[in-house]
């Protein structure tokens, strides 16, 4: 077996001045996932929760749509156009949601920060500055990066709310995000030069197996991930935990959830692929029944979400390092923005289905909803071949 090599200097350069990127973007979209629920019942037609798990779940839905132009376009292109040029859209629709006093506001605020749609070129971007070899070490500082976000986000969200509120969080989300664009420009190296995609290799990314489903996996988990949050703030609450202390939860169930995915990370190489892929899955899954014995009580949620939290973070850096082995080397940029598509319709579908659930049968189903998705994508999973991908 050949034996695992190290990053270069440019590639450690890459994949930090990346992460940063990914960071500070979702930093941007975390930060309102706390109180958002909340905030949102205090503005007119806040108490349909179908209208504000559409005010939350609206930006997966534009991030969906113009995932896979902007993903064809970075090949055309480069990388770094459509990523500032993604960015400075998100800050303009941050912008506009702090400056809106009604939940439509927000929610046509929201849509425009979805049309700054970077996922497929930023993964791209670092499978073009990434050897194979370390790719999944690359995407793993990636995830690791994004859940540093979160879990700042966790904390910071709740004390920042009594500050600047809602409107304040999202000035902060669009100052991050020009703050990205500055790094993008000056930090992050230039890739090489891009061969133009062409049709063949268009139809291979949306006929692939392996893509299929790898493309489901992202979808169930973003879906499981903005569900959940449709409903762990209320459950909190309940639990008799203030939300000005929501913060004291969050973060070490984080901090818990970190410390146990890196052993799997580090395995997540060769013949050990497979398998700890499939664990992840399987964690998910068992969080999600947890979770439902579990919500109303603080300890009881808490241990739900450190599970979660541990398959989410395992799976997060190992599914688009998959993606970019698996792709048609032309046409990386293509296939992260179907797999981005699919992520961000997982993203809408999962807020606005778990508020339409909360509405009219109770938040204790989401969970069963979760479960239910996840289920059918461990059946999916398994036959995979992830250790030798088929490169059409």
């Amino acid at each position: 077996m050949r034996k695992k090599s190290s990053m270069t200097p440019m590639e450690r350069r890459a994949s930090l001045s990346l992460a940063s990127i990914y960071g500070l973007r979702m930093l941007g979209m975390f930060i309102i996932l706390p109180v958002f629920a909340l905030y949102a019942v205090q503005l007119p037609g806040g108490a349909n929760k179908t209208l504000v798990g559409l005010a939350l779940g609206i930006y997966g839905l534009t991030q969906a749509v113009l995932q896979i132009p902007l993903g064809w376009l970075s090949d055309r292109i480069g990388r770094k156009p459509v990523i500032m040029g993604g960015l400075l859209v998100f800050a303009l629709g941050s912008f506009v949601a702090a400056s809106a006093h009604t939940l439509e506001g927000i929610t046509v605020g929201r849509a425009i920060q979805g049309a700054g749609a970077i996922a497929a070129a930023l993964i791209a971007l670092t499978a073009d500055l990434t050897s194979p070899e370390n790719r999944t070490t690359a995407m793993a500082m990636i995830g690791v990066t994004i859940g540093l976000a979160f879990t700042a986000s966790m904390a910071l969200s709740p004390m920042l709310y009594p500050l600047i509120g809602v409107p304040g969080l999202f000035v902060l989300t669009g100052v991050l995000a020009l703050t990205a664009i500055a790094v993008t420009r000056w930090i992050v190296p230039n890739p090489p030069n891009l061969v133009a995609m062409d049709r063949v290799s268009f139809g291979a990314v949306l006929s692939n197996v392996e893509l299929l489903r790898l493309n489901l996996g992202i979808f169930v988990l973003h879906a499981s991930l903005m569900a959940t949050f449709m409903v762990v703030p209320a459950a909190l609450v309940k639990g008799g935990l203030a939300q000005a202390d929501h913060w004291k939860f969050y973060m070490p169930v984080m901090i818990a959830s970190f410390i146990l995915m890196v052993p799997p990370v580090a395995f997540a190489h060769g013949k050990w692929r497979k398998q700890v892929f499939l664990g992840g899955v399987v964690v998910v899954l068992l969080s999600h029944f947890l979770m439902h014995f579990a919500l109303g009580q603080v300890w009881g949620t808490a241990i739900a979400l450190t599970v979660f939290f541990t398959g989410f973070n395992v799976l997060e850096a190992s599914l688009p390092s998959l993606v970019t082995l698996v792709a048609p080397p032309n046409a990386k940029g293509t296939a992260t923005g179907v797999y981005s598509t699919i992520q961000f319709l997982g993203t809408f579908s999962g807020a606005t289905l778990a508020g339409m659930l909360t509405q009219h049968f109770g938040s204790e189903v989401v969970p069963f909803f979760t479960a239910g998705l996840t289920f059918l994508w461990l059946v999916v999973a398994w036959p995979m071949n992830v250790n030798k991908p088929v490169v059409p």
